[in-house]
Parts: structure tokens; sequence; C-alpha cells
């Protein structure tokens, strides 16, 4: 999403969802991940909507949908292929829209060669090292600035981590164009060439969707989409979690694009997040590579000085051009007076990154000793990450394990009770890590906001005090903080001066001497001279007279108020909500809404009437505040050498972009290609039928353990795997459970509901197997063996793909060792390949084994996986 249009966050906002023709939803259970927000999709139905839900699984929400498309797990690329196959050839885009507002006119360099030249790679391919290089990719006579976090590949390959963070940056905002599109080397052509292949057939040998299933989703999505017409995607973790997720998103980003759906009414790409406050992570984010706001974390080597981190990350033409305002206000609120012109605003004192440090790079790094001492809150590895096992043998290699939450999770208990203990490959009395668990107050006992899916902050109230020795979160980190800065404060070390020099001084309140929320927002949101309150980001300053810890943020406390607080009823504001709660940035509902209005600032329709030019006002007006500059016309051109948003047309919506522009290829930015490739899973039981020289992502990370073996030879589906591990399984949640189940399999009437950990198979399945309804299945990988209960269920049918029938196992992944409903983890099961971009693990297909009955019991677990390993011909 940051890659195509420039943030990272969804486009548009739940209640939007009314307003669509034609909803698709795929990568996502909605009506039972989401049920509050599935609300609006049921609205749109009553008007008259067409709901297509594609999964494998027929769940609450295919049952609610007006088409159903069972799709084999890890094929989506293939199927919104497609998709885009049959917009262009049957000439079904809307023309004037991406003409205008995308990059299709943008002609691409000479030395470019797409995936249909290179049997399945991209121009710049390094086969040593497993990356891009991607200077081809880059558009005719310019040099696309690799600047994605200001990190340059040490073998001059594209970095992916950071798109979306600090924008990326071109020599000259507008690329050589070509109108009207003929020129064979433009965008649109290439995206017409790369395909060509992807055609009903091709969808229905690789996805298993028969021809005339795919051709009604693609017709009825085509038809619902338009000048007057609008259809909107929600996808969830069925697409991120895959070693091509980020591309399945940029896939349907394109789709999008050439329909005219995006910053429209009933348009637009609900990412939806699976919690409050997964949002506000990222926003104010637990990611190692990021600062708040998406500004890019410093690298230990890339930069000279705090000018070269600026000139690096900030663009020249939109808003990213305003970075240094940005981090200069951002470093006020952490290092206050320290902060000065003189000190470069505190620069040297950030901490600095020198490679990757996600998740399971660092849990690695603790089998390797690097990693002494780890902090967990809110997060439960040893259910919720891929290969738990890996997880678990890691966490007993630490010194010291600080675990926070409402119970003993298994990541606070794997020394005592790990299923590694029962194998023998872990002795409590040998495990040197220290474990401290302290109990964390709930939701009901602490204030503050979430960010919810729509990039909504709202205020949530303390009901009542937390209760013994638990505390909030906030309480953890300030006192935690508060107490290091005093052992600090007389160190004569350089390595302290970061700590010594921050702004520290929240006001604290109750009993408990808990910080105050409402003054953290405050800074959040930022402040000026005389600590007046700032109104909008526009307002921050690079000369350290405003200050702001969040610049997407910053206006949430505006006029002295706390916007996130605001509870105006649905009777006394319009359909868009915007005096409930505050949505970043400045309050706006849907992003790139300029886009809903013609070059000339017109709207496209009545019907899809959202934002439009007020002539006589000389502003942007209309049911949501304008994603735009408030009185740019739609005539304006930049004078030559403008900056900033100055530097965008009055035609040019994406305002984060460096070209105004919603980006069809990706000159720069990803790792793995500037347009969607089909790739199959890193398991499989195929080759890839598009480049049979190329089974998966060529540039998927690897994180490489004795503890992690393949189901088959790396990008090599052997029949003899196949023998061994002849299904393919894939993971889901359930409403009544909660992601790693540390919130509900400890509450007695969920479990009643949701009491014991399943499999869903199918009859065919079944009778091939030998599995009978609510008896024991053990399912197995090269890396785990897991029992389930066994549902029988034709919700789950087997798929022709490829001339064969392939039978997919469904595993929900809530189930652990603790609690009042315990069970084996179905994440247990999964591998350590992951999204080149962000280190995301793939874990909703793999293959494996299912076979009637328990799974062994102590050491003999282990010599069944070496069995397996042993027939499928793969050793750790």
């Amino acid at each position: 999403m940051g890659t195509s249009f420039g943030r990272g966050g969804a486009t548009t906002f739940q209640q939007d969802l009314q307003n669509a023709d034609c909803i698709v939803i795929e990568g996502s259970n909605m009506a039972e991940c989401h049920p509050v927000g599935f609300q609006w999709v049921m609205e749109a139905k009553e008007r008259g909507a067409t709901i297509i839900h594609v999964d494998p699984r027929f769940t609450r929400t295919s049952a609610l949908a007006d088409i159903h498309v069972p799709i084999r797990p890890g094929s989506d690329i293939a199927f919104l292929g497609g998709i885009i196959h049959h917009i262009i050839e049957n000439d079904l885009w809307f023309r004037d829209y991406v003409v205008e507002y995308s990059n299709a006119a943008s002609i691409v360099s000479e030395d470019f060669r797409d995936t249909e030249d290179l049997d399945g790679v991209f121009s710049g391919f390094d086969a040593s090292n497993g990356s891009y290089d991607v200077s081809s990719w880059s558009y005719q006579g310019m040099r696309v600035a690799s600047v994605a976090g200001g990190m340059e590949h040490p073998n001059g390959g594209a970095y992916g981590e950071n798109t979306g963070s600090g924008g990326v940056q071109l020599e000259q905002p507008e690329p050589p164009q070509d109108p009207t599109l003929d020129h064979p080397r433009c965008v649109f052509q290439l995206l017409r060439k790369h395909y060509r292949r992807y055609t009903p057939e091709m969808v229905e040998e690789v996805c298993g969707v028969p021809r005339e299933q795919f051709l009604r989703v693609a017709d009825t999505l085509c038809k619902n989409s338009g000048r007057e017409r609008t259809s909107a995607f929600c996808y969830a973790v069925g697409w991120t979690q895959h070693s091509v997720g980020v591309q399945y998103i940029r896939t349907a980003a394109i789709i999008q694009t050439l329909l005219g759906n995006i910053g429209r009414p009933g348009g637009g790409i609900l990412a939806l997040r699976g919690h409050a406050s997964i949002q506000g992570s990222t926003d104010i984010p637990t990611l190692y590579n990021l600062l708040p706001g998406y500004i890019p974390m410093p690298h230990s080597e890339q930069y000279r000085d705090f000018r070269d981190y600026i000139a690096k990350n900030g663009q020249s033409t939109g808003y990213w051009g305003h970075m240094e305002s940005y981090f200069v206000s951002l470093m006020k609120a952490y290092y206050g007076d320290a902060a000065t012109r003189e000190s470069d605003w505190c620069f040297d004192l950030l901490p600095r990154i020198d490679g990757d440090h996600s998740a399971y790079s660092f849990t690695k790094g603790m089998f390797d000793g690097a990693v002494k001492g780890f902090f967990l809150l809110g997060e439960n590895p040893s259910v919720g990450s891929a290969n738990g096992r890996f997880d678990r043998m890691a966490m007993a290699n630490l010194d010291w394990l600080v675990v926070r939450d409402f119970v003993e999770i298994e990541a606070a208990s794997f020394w005592s009770n790990a299923p590694e203990i029962d194998t023998g490959e872990m002795r409590t009395a040998e495990i040197p890590t220290e474990v401290f668990l302290l109990p964390a107050a709930t939701h009901t006992e602490k204030s503050g906001s979430f960010t919810n899916t729509q990039r909504l902050l709202q205020w949530h109230h303390a009901a009542v005090e937390p209760q013994g020795d638990c505390r909030s979160d906030l309480w953890f980190a300030y006192h935690l903080g508060r107490i290091i800065k005093e052992k600090l404060r007389d160190s004569g070390d350089a390595m302290d001066r970061g700590i010594q020099a921050l702004a520290w001084d929240y006001p604290t309140e109750g009993a408990l001497d808990d910080p105050s929320a409402d003054a953290v927002l405050q800074e959040i949101s930022g402040w000026g001279p005389g600590r007046t309150f700032l109104n909008a980001y526009g307002e921050l300053k690079p000369d350290g007279s405003t200050v702001s810890g969040c610049w997407i943020y910053c206006g949430s406390y505006a006029g002295g108020v706390n916007q996130t607080a605001r509870r105006t009823p649905r009777t006394q504001m319009t359909w868009v909500g915007r005096e409930w709660g505050w949505a970043w940035p400045d309050n706006r509902a849907m992003l790139y809404n300029r886009a809903s209005a013609d070059p000339r600032g017109k709207p496209w329709s009545e019907r899809k009437k959202y934002v439009w030019w007020d002539g006589g006002a000389g502003r942007w007006t209309g049911q949501d505040k304008p994603d735009f500059t408030i009185d740019k016309p739609p005539d304006f051109q930049p004078e030559p050498g403008a900056k900033a948003e100055n530097a965008l047309s009055g035609t040019e919506p994406f305002v984060m972009q460096a070209d105004g522009k919603a980006w069809l290829y990706v000159p720069d930015g990803l790792k793995d290609g500037p347009m969607p490739t089909h790739y199959e899973p890193a398991e499989t039981l195929f080759r890839n039928a598009l480049h049979p020289e190329r089974t998966s992502n060529p540039v998927r990370q690897i994180v490489r353990h004795r503890l992690d073996p393949f189901n088959h030879p790396a990008d090599d589906p052997t029949p003899e795997s196949q023998l061994v591990f002849p299904y393919v399984a894939t993971t889901y949640r359930l409403t009544e459970h909660h992601t790693a189940g540390g919130m509900t399999r400890f509450t007695q009437h969920l479990n009643e509901l949701q009491p014991e950990f399943f499999c869903e198979v199918s009859p065919e399945l079944a009778a091939e197997r030998g599995l009978r309804h609510r008896d024991w299945a053990t399912i197995v990988s090269a890396r785990a063996a897991i029992e389930a209960r066994v549902m029988v269920t034709e919700r789950i049918r087997p798929l022709r793909v490829g001339g064969r029938d392939v039978h997919v196992v469904g595993l929900p992944y809530h189930w652990g060792t603790n609690g009042l409903s315990t069970g084996d983890s179905a994440n247990d099961l999964w591998h350590l390949w992951l999204d080149a971009n962000t280190h995301i693990q793939e874990s909703k297909v793999i293959t494996c084994d299912i076979r009637p009955g328990r799974r062994p019991r102590g050491p003999t677990l282990l010599d069944l996986l070496d069995g397996y390993r042993r027939r499928a011909g793969v050793a750790p």
C-alpha cells in the first residue's frame, strides 16, 4: 500500500463499505474475525452490492456472500493477475482515471527485462546472493534514488523494509510520458505484457478455480467499477502471511487503480487489522527499522551526519519533502531542550541499526549468543510464531526473559511444560533463562488511545483500577525508563548520553503513579511556541520551534481538546463520522480523496460525489477533509524548482508520492520486483506453471537453522516429498478465540463455545486417510507433529489443480499448553521462510501429511519426524 499509493494504511474506512457496489473479501474471514466492521458489508449487500469471498474454506463470511470462490492456498497472485489480464484485454479499465492519476504513461528504461523475458526473474537478479540490482527498473533517462530508509544494499539491491517511509525519490518529478499509452515501454504496455499469460485457463490450472467461476468474479468486479460504480477490496493476514505477501497487496492495488476505485466512495482497499492497536503499533512502531510516523531508522553506516540523513530520506517533491520538519519535531519530543540546531537535534544520540533485526532474525540471535535478554509484551511466540519449537528452544538460551501478560502464557512457562521438555530436547534444570513474569493491566484497567483498522484513534477510559500488582504498559515503560535514567545520571560513558538526554518528565496520577496517558497524547500530537497545540502536521517546522512525537498524529489534540475522545452521536454528524474519534492524517477518513473528482475538480459522477473543487470559494470541499492542498486549484502547475507539495500539480492526488501518482509499476522500493509475479509457496506440490524454472520467490528471506528442516529440497517439490507430504495445510482464526489464546483460553464461556483444538478435512480426504469425525488425527511436517480432533466437513473441499485433486487441511492456531483448554499449537508445523520486504512468515500454506490417531509421546515423537524426513529425502 505504501509503495503503490504513498502510505501504508487502509485507503478507506469501514463505514464507507456501505457505498460499494461490489466487495471482494480475499485473505480474510471478515464475518468471524472482524464481526463489528462486517455490519457495513451487510449494509452494502442490502443496498444491492455483490459480495465475493475468495477463500480455501467455506466460512461464515462465505455463507453471507453472493459468490464463494474456493482457491488453493498460496495462489492468489495468479488469481488476481488473471483479473488484471481480464481488465486490460477486454478494455474494461477506467482510462481517464488511469492516464491522469497513475504512472501508466511513464516510460521505463530500455534496460529493463520482465519475468516473461528472463524465465521468472526481473533484470538485475543476482543468484549468488538472492537479490536484485534495481537500476534497470528505473524510468527512461532517470535514476530512481534507492533511498527507502536511506539504505543502499551492499550488493546494489533493493530495500523494501521502509517503503512508504520517506518515500522513493525521483531525480525529477515527471518521468518521460506517453499519454497515448502506446509506447512499448510505457508502464501500461509492460503491465499488459507481464499478465498476458494470466488467462482464465491458467487461473484454473494454478488456483483450482473453474474458468466460468473466475470469469463471473472478474465480470462482476468490472461491471461494478468505473465512472458510476465502485468496488472495494478487504484483506487481512490471509494475504500478508506469505513469502510474497507484499506482492499480493500490490496486485490488488493494481486492480483498484486500473478500475478507478482508489480515493472514491465505495472503493479503496481496506487492510483489516486483527485488533486495536495493531495499526498503532506500526504508526508509533514496535518495528526495528522505523521511528514514529514511518520515519526511517538511521543505519549505522549510511549517513555522514544529520543533513545527509535528511537528504537521503526526504523527497524533493510530495509531502515527504517536509521530512526535516517531521524529524526535528520528533527529536524535540524525544530530547527536549537538548535537541538544538547546534547538536544536530541530537541525531547522533539516536540508536542505529546495522542490518536485519526483525523477529525471526533476533530469535536466531538467541541461539548464536548475540541476544542475551528479551522483553515480551503482548506477544506469545511459543504459540503465535512460526515453528514454535524454534522459538521455545531459542528462549532457553537467554540469560533473562521479561514477560508481561494477563496470565501465564506459554512463552513464560516454556522452561517447565514446553513440548520439548516431554521429548527430552530441553531439560528444565539445564535451562539458564531467568524468567520474570509481571502481571499486566487489561484494557479495562487503563486509559489511552487505540488506533483501529481504518487509522482511527479512539480514546479508551479506564473503567477500574488495576488489581494487585497489575500495571499498565505505560506505567511499566515510564517507570523502567525513569529508573534507568536515575542509575545513569552520573555516568561518563558516551554510550549513555542518549538516555541521559531524554525528556522523560510525564506527570503521574492516582495511587499507582500511572503516567498521564492524556499528557503523552498531547506530546504526540504536538505543540508550538508557548505550548500552543498544533492543528495539523502542516504546521510542523524544521527550526526546532515545534514538538510532535508522531507527525501523522499531529492535530489529535488540536485546540487543547482530546480529539480521539470525541463521541458525537451518529444523528448529529454525517455518515463519514469525522466527529467520532480522530483519523490520521489530519482527521481524513478516506485517503487520496482528490481522486474522487476528475482532473477539472468535478465529481466523476453525482452518485459517487465525495470531494470536489469549489471555484467560487477557491478551495476543495466535500464530505471529508480533502487529502490535498486545500486551495490548490485543478489547473495549478508547479513553478520550476518547486519543492514538496508545491511541486505537484493540481491533478496529482497521491500526495505522498514523488510524482503524485498511484504506481502500477514500482521503479524502486520493493526487494522482489516492480510488478507482482506468481511464485509457488515455499512448500508446494507443484512447479510454477508460469515459470517452471522458478518455483518460489527467488529473493524470499530464509532463516536457516537446524531446527527448521524443509519438507522438500528448496525450489524442488520432488515426487518423493509429494508422497510423504501430499496435502496442503492452512491456518485461520476463530471468533471465539483470540490470536495466541492468552485472552480466551483462560475464559470458561469461550472454551465452552470452542473447547478443543481441531482440524477441518473434507469427506474425500477423510475417506482417503481413514479419518473419522471427532476422532483424533496427527498432522505432520518436517518440523513437528501435532494432534487434533477431526472435523469432517464439506466446508473445505478438494480442488482440481494441474490435473490432480488437492486436499487442504484447515487448522485454527489458538491452542497451547496453558489455560482451561489446552492443545497442540498449529504454528509448530510451519517453517521460517519469510517475505523479503516485511520479514513476515508464510504461515498460511505448507505441505503436510495427516494420519488417524494421536501423535506419539516423548522421544518417540522425534523418531516419527526422523522417519518422515528420511522418506522425503530431506534433513535438518
